[in-house]
């Protein structure tokens, strides 16, 4: 049987003028800006008037994931019109995609099938410039900061220990490691340097955590760009920037507001990374989907190990935001993944690899229920190629485990598809209530902080840390940062260091290669394993398979 592909599917779904869209949202036209037909801008001043009470926040998150994908987001913005279909008021806050994982290995990320957000080739390229406007901010402090040695050096910064780097949001291996500043004295002082993909920038990071034009500029200015000549570190607000970087940004720290496929109000914007960054969409924007809606349902990246684990002791020890019930994807094909099973093997129905690979599964659902103490809800996401045997063993499993289970089929029926979830995360959101706890307190050192995550959330035994790392942390404690919030950079495909050690590992430990602090984030990067901050494009790039006919339509985004 053959399938329409995402873009043919939303291409062909006629979209509603943004201005009905703002209407169902409640947002007044006073406080919102068209980008064509399709888009909006939603001012900040939004979130200052009114008096509506808050909606219940919905937390979607999934298990460990695989090649064979887990449709995290298309499975929130699935929920979502479940909601509104069963008759709820909600809205849909979602990440704005990076062209790194666009041009390279999952190609579009606006949801599938028929749960998307539109318009998808927009979303999922330029948008409305938001990336650009971080990525030039990210690379005016560069440059700020090279004239500023260029020109005398006055702040005697210590050429050998500067840590910001330049950024593109475009996977580019060769710009790991670069050597710059060559060519003479008039063209800087040559240095061993590198690149950052944009989402990885703490620039993304802090305009996502920011709640205002002043809390931004403020933890602009706080960003530690490297250290002087005796060790003290030298920041942003020293070299004067943060003005100009705000006056880049000021338009990109206002909420995207856009549609689903069926009319449900998303406001989509930022998009850190999870396995680097803090994996979820902006504090404003998922206030002021809080405000609009009854019920708002985000997202947070890849795995609950990673996304959830962020969005909670990070995203939400910040901004004072409590979600009343979290949703776990799972896929029959990626639990047969962590059953043993090779991408080339997923097509063929295998009980016995399904049931193997669902201690990945309980371990998410035990760190949501047990660790965090919220309230939980399987939603296994229906591919074509799972078989009702397949689904039935999944469902009875879980059952039989006590897991909370609903089947979802929201990549084939939209909305329809996602009603039996809709009713069950209404019924948790209203009958069962949490009792919010975070995976470590913000006293701890940052060594326990980083143990706390590991053996909790992880289910490993301990961490290794490397002697620049100890060295790091010590660094970083004597200079009154022990009380941040640790986020670990990790590979996402396992809950180890280690990307082969797939399912639920036990007895291992996670090394620590480097720690370092994003002062005007306000957390501390943990960078463990081989992970890297710059990703690199596959064998076949998505990229190859994108085109443009004569009349300006893509094809082969997704």
């Amino acid at each position: 049987m053959a399938y329409l592909t995402d873009i043919e599917i939303a291409q062909q779904t006629k979209l509603k003028p943004i201005q009905e869209i703002a209407k169902v949202a409640g947002v007044d036209e006073k406080y919102y800006e068209c980008y064509g037909r399709y888009k909006a801008k939603v001012d900040l001043s939004l979130l200052k008037e009114g008096s509506k009470k808050d909606g219940k926040l919905i937390l979607v998150t999934a298990i460990t994931p695989t090649p064979a994908g887990e449709g995290k987001t298309t499975t929130t913005i699935g929920l979502a019109d479940g909601l509104k279909r069963i008759g709820k008021n909600v809205t849909v806050a979602l990440r704005e995609p990076s062209l790194g994982p666009v041009f390279g290995v999952k190609g579009g990320a606006a949801g599938g099938g028929y749960a998307q957000v539109v318009p998808m080739e927009d979303i999922n390229l330029h948008f409305t410039g938001d990336f650009h406007a971080i990525g030039a901010a990210n690379n005016l402090l560069a440059a700020m900061l090279d004239n500023h040695i260029h020109q005398g050096n006055e702040l005697n910064i210590d050429t050998r220990r500067i840590t910001w780097r330049r950024c593109v949001d475009m996977n580019d291996r060769q710009l790991r490691n670069v050597v710059d500043g060559l060519g003479g004295k008039s063209n800087g002082f040559p240095r061993e340097d590198g690149y950052d993909i944009t989402v990885a920038s703490e620039i993304m990071a802090v305009l996502c955590l920011s709640s205002g034009i002043t809390d931004l500029k403020e933890r602009l200015a706080r960003i530690i760009v490297g250290y002087d000549v005796k060790g003290n570190p030298v920041t942003c607000g020293q070299l004067k920037a943060q003005g100009a970087m705000t006056a880049l940004l000021k338009d990109a720290l206002k909420p995207n507001l856009v549609q689903t496929l069926e009319g449900t109000p998303a406001f989509v914007h930022g998009g850190p990374f999870a396995n680097i960054a803090h994996g979820c969409n902006s504090v404003i924007a998922t206030k002021m989907a809080l405000k609009m809606g009854d019920y708002t349902v985000t997202e947070a990246g890849f795995g609950a190990d990673l996304g959830a684990e962020k969005f909670l002791d990070i995203k939400c020890r910040m901004a004072g935001l409590v979600p009343n019930a979290v949703v776990v994807v799972a896929t029959i094909r990626a639990l047969k993944m962590h059953g043993g099973l090779s991408k080339t093997e997923l097509g063929e129905e295998n009980l016995d690899a399904l049931v193997k690979g669902i201690p990945n599964l309980l371990r998410h659902v035990s760190n949501i229920k047990n660790v965090y103490k919220l309230p939980c809800v399987v939603a296994v996401n229906r591919f074509p190629t799972d078989t009702d045997k397949e689904v039935d063993c999944i469902i009875s499993e879980c059952k039989k485990l006590g897991v909370n289970v609903v089947l979802s089929t929201v990549w084939a029926e939209g909305g329809k598809g996602g009603e039996a979830l809709a009713k069950e995360v209404v019924r948790l959101c209203e009958e069962e209530k949490g009792d919010f706890t975070f995976a470590y307190q913000s006293e701890e050192s940052l060594e326990d902080k980083i143990k706390a995550v590991v053996t909790k959330v992880y289910g490993g035994k301990g961490i290794i840390l490397s002697p620049s790392a100890k060295k790091q942390i010590d660094n970083l404690m004597a200079l009154g940062f022990g009380n941040c919030p640790v986020c670990i950079a990790k590979t996402q495909y396992s809950f180890s260091d280690d990307p082969k050690k797939l399912g639920a590992p036990v007895d291992f430990e996670v090394t620590v290669k480097s720690v370092k602090i994003s002062a005007g984030a306000g957390f501390v990067v943990v960078l463990t394993g081989d992970i890297m901050t710059m990703p690199g494009l596959p064998k076949v790039p998505a990229a190859e398979k994108i085109d443009v006919d004569e009349n300006g339509v893509i094809t082969g985004l997704f």
